[in-house]
Protein backbone atom coordinates (compact mmCIF):
# COMPACT_ATOMS: atom_id res chain seq x y z
CA UNK A 1 0.00 0.00 0.00
CA UNK A 2 1.59 3.62 -1.20
CA UNK A 3 1.87 6.12 1.28
CA UNK A 4 -1.03 8.24 -0.20
CA UNK A 5 -3.16 5.14 0.45
CA UNK A 6 -1.96 5.04 3.80
CA UNK A 7 -2.77 8.74 4.75
CA UNK A 8 -6.52 8.19 3.79
CA UNK A 9 -7.09 5.43 5.46
CA UNK A 10 -5.07 7.35 8.64
CA UNK A 11 -7.52 10.05 7.72
CA UNK A 12 -10.69 8.17 7.72
CA UNK A 13 -9.67 6.30 11.00
CA UNK A 14 -10.27 9.44 12.65
CA UNK A 15 -13.33 10.80 11.30
CA UNK A 16 -12.21 12.79 8.19
CA UNK A 17 -14.41 11.21 5.75
CA UNK A 18 -15.30 14.13 3.21
CA UNK A 19 -12.35 13.25 1.24
CA UNK A 20 -12.62 9.28 0.84
CA UNK A 21 -16.19 10.55 0.26
CA UNK A 22 -15.75 12.66 -2.44
CA UNK A 23 -12.76 10.21 -4.11
CA UNK A 24 -15.88 7.48 -3.83
CA UNK A 25 -18.51 9.70 -5.65
CA UNK A 26 -16.21 10.73 -8.03
CA UNK A 27 -15.37 7.15 -8.79
CA UNK A 28 -19.14 5.88 -8.87
CA UNK A 29 -20.07 8.75 -11.62
CA UNK A 30 -16.97 7.66 -13.45
CA UNK A 31 -17.79 4.00 -14.11
CA UNK A 32 -21.52 4.73 -14.29
CA UNK A 33 -20.84 7.32 -16.78
CA UNK A 34 -18.88 4.94 -18.60
CA UNK A 35 -21.36 2.45 -18.57
CA UNK A 36 -23.36 5.51 -20.32
CA UNK A 37 -25.96 4.92 -17.47
CA UNK A 38 -28.01 8.22 -16.61
CA UNK A 39 -29.22 8.83 -12.88
CA UNK A 40 -32.93 7.46 -13.09
CA UNK A 41 -31.22 4.33 -15.31
CA UNK A 42 -28.93 3.42 -12.11
CA UNK A 43 -31.79 4.16 -9.59
CA UNK A 44 -34.08 1.74 -11.33
CA UNK A 45 -31.50 -0.79 -11.30
CA UNK A 46 -30.68 -0.86 -7.62
CA UNK A 47 -32.75 0.28 -4.55
CA UNK A 48 -31.77 3.94 -4.92
CA UNK A 49 -33.40 6.84 -5.22
CA UNK A 50 -31.70 8.85 -7.86
CA UNK A 51 -31.18 11.77 -5.73
CA UNK A 52 -29.33 9.75 -3.07
CA UNK A 53 -27.31 8.35 -6.09
CA UNK A 54 -26.67 12.50 -6.52
CA UNK A 55 -25.60 13.23 -3.17
CA UNK A 56 -22.87 10.38 -3.35
CA UNK A 57 -21.55 11.22 -6.31
CA UNK A 58 -20.95 15.11 -5.24
CA UNK A 59 -19.38 13.97 -2.16
CA UNK A 60 -22.17 15.46 0.11
CA UNK A 61 -23.48 11.68 1.56
CA UNK A 62 -21.35 9.35 3.70
CA UNK A 63 -22.60 5.60 2.84
CA UNK A 64 -23.00 2.23 4.48
CA UNK A 65 -21.62 -0.99 3.05
CA UNK A 66 -24.85 -2.52 1.85
CA UNK A 67 -25.19 0.90 -0.27
CA UNK A 68 -21.63 -0.17 -2.21
CA UNK A 69 -23.43 -3.51 -2.94
CA UNK A 70 -26.49 -2.19 -4.05
CA UNK A 71 -24.83 0.35 -6.31
CA UNK A 72 -22.11 -2.43 -7.69
CA UNK A 73 -25.42 -4.67 -8.50
CA UNK A 74 -27.18 -1.74 -10.41
CA UNK A 75 -23.96 -1.15 -12.32
CA UNK A 76 -23.24 -4.45 -12.96
CA UNK A 77 -19.65 -4.60 -11.42
CA UNK A 78 -18.11 -6.13 -8.64
CA UNK A 79 -18.14 -4.15 -5.22
CA UNK A 80 -14.41 -3.79 -5.10
CA UNK A 81 -14.21 -1.54 -8.53
CA UNK A 82 -16.42 0.86 -6.71
CA UNK A 83 -13.43 1.06 -4.27
CA UNK A 84 -10.90 1.09 -6.54
CA UNK A 85 -10.46 4.89 -6.92
CA UNK A 86 -7.54 6.63 -8.07
CA UNK A 87 -5.67 9.19 -5.24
Amino acid sequence: MDEIHQNLILSALKGNFKELQELFGSNLKRIREEKNLSLRTLAANCELDDSQISKIENGKKNIQLSTIFELAKGLNVPPKELLEFPV
